[in-house]
């Protein structure tokens, strides 16, 4: 048996119900871990409903700076998008919230970690492949896929019995997921995907028939990469990012409604809002245009897919993602400089990119009269890259 169980604690239903059964299951004490990853919580309220719950002890930690610092940026410097639409934003935090739940094992002596992910998803995949690269030493207790509380109706007559709170609200009828980068919703409604997402579902953005008339403005600046400055003004990377949050939901930038595949093989029906992120990517992306040579950029481009495929799957931790990492890394060492966006009705425009490390030369690339390109230089371009096509037609 074990002698201490960490849990990833949320404060919810699920997991205050984890941590009861935890406790009756194994016979040992339970720490209540909950990581501040800039979701809207009472976290005095978190705390004294893990301690009434039964907690031996509740550890509550703000990883805001971490988050956006050692994660969210990193990922950004890839442009990394899953399935050409999807942001990351769950993804991403799995990881930091395991590697902090080590460390606070690793702290408490704990033996076992412990999650609220079902088995149906992937989040159970991020957490204990985090786990396993981590702390191989430390086992895994995931209650989903072990005990017999299988139904709604057998969680709720659970939390009756033990003296657990049920909300008596209307619940939101979405399976929900916040942070810094973003909320997600998946269930209720939105599993016929024909079905439009009412709009009262959104928490974060305005919809685009209701943002603002008149756009907004913003600049950010870039150094290496990572954006540093917004309108000029340098800022830590969680103040970039909330900023850029406060914009983008004002206008109702980032949102996006899709049906992804699930690594654990199901197709599975997400919308997400994700309003500073969208700038942002859309920001380094465009800044990458002036400041990357082609080939570099294209090879960047060429691993993108697999980079976010890496981050989906749960294999932050792995070492193809850490040498693909180096990679990208590399890549930005003449990624400084500043875009300017529009922000509007739903939308972020790139109207204005400048860098000391521009590639781009207005001399060659004009249509006016210049004297440093030669256009009768590309008739043998042309002829070279076209001889393999005259050949076949030989054949």
């Amino acid at each position: 048996m074990h002698k201490k169980i960490v849990l990833a604690y949320s404060g919810g239903l699920d997991t205050s119900i984890i941590l009861k059964w935890l406790k009756e299951t194994y016979k040992c004490k339970v720490v209540a871990f909950s990581a501040n990853i800039g979701q809207d919580e009472d976290w005095d309220e978190v705390e004294k409903k893990a301690w009434e719950t039964g907690a031996d002890e509740v550890i509550i930690r703000d990883l805001r700076d971490e988050f956006v610092r050692d994660f969210i940026y990193p990922m950004m410097r890839a442009n990394a998008i899953y399935e050409g639409q999807y942001l990351l934003g769950t993804s991403i935090a799995r990881p930091l919230i395991a590697r902090e739940q080590v460390r606070v094992a690793e702290e408490t002596g704990a033996d076992a970690l412990s999650h609220g992910a079902t088995g149906k998803g992937n989040d159970q995949v991020r957490f204990e492949l985090s786990y396993m690269a981590l702390a191989p030493h430390l086992k895994i207790i995931a209650p989903w896929r072990i005990w017999d509380l299988n139904s709604r109706t057998r969680l709720i007559q659970f939390a009756e019995s033990h003296g657990i709170p049920v909300p008596v609200t209307r619940e939101r009828p979405y399976s929900m997921d916040a942070n810094m980068l973003h909320i997600s919703y998946e269930g209720g409604i939105l599993e016929d995907p024909w079905q439009e997402p009412p709009d009262d579902m959104f928490l974060w953005t305005n919809s685009p028939e209701n943002a603002p008339d008149k756009p907004d403005y913003v600049e950010i600046g870039f150094e290496k990469g990572d954006a540093v400055s917004i309108d000029g003004k340098a800022v830590s990377p969680m103040k970039l990012l909330e900023r850029l949050n406060e914009l983008g939901a004002l206008h109702g930038i980032g949102r996006v409604d899709i049906v992804e595949n699930r690594f654990v093989g199901m197709k599975s029906r997400g919308v997400y809002e994700t309003p500073g992120g969208t700038i942002l990517r859309i920001a380094h992306l465009n800044l990458e245009t002036i400041t990357l040579d082609r080939e570099v950029f294209h090879l960047k481009e060429g691993i993108i897919t697999r980079y976010a495929e890496l981050i989906y799957y749960g294999m932050w931790f792995s070492p193809e993602r850490e040498a693909l990492q180096a990679l990208i890394d590399k890549t930005q060492e003449r990624c400084s400089g500043t875009v300017r966006l529009k922000l509007y009705k739903g939308q972020a425009y790139v109207v204005g990119r400048r860098s000391d490390n521009s590639l781009y030369n207005p001399e060659l690339a004009t249509f006016e009269e210049d004297d440093v390109y030669d256009q009768r230089d590309a008739e043998g371009f042309i002829r070279l890259q076209g001889l393999r096509l005259r050949g076949r037609m030989k054949a």
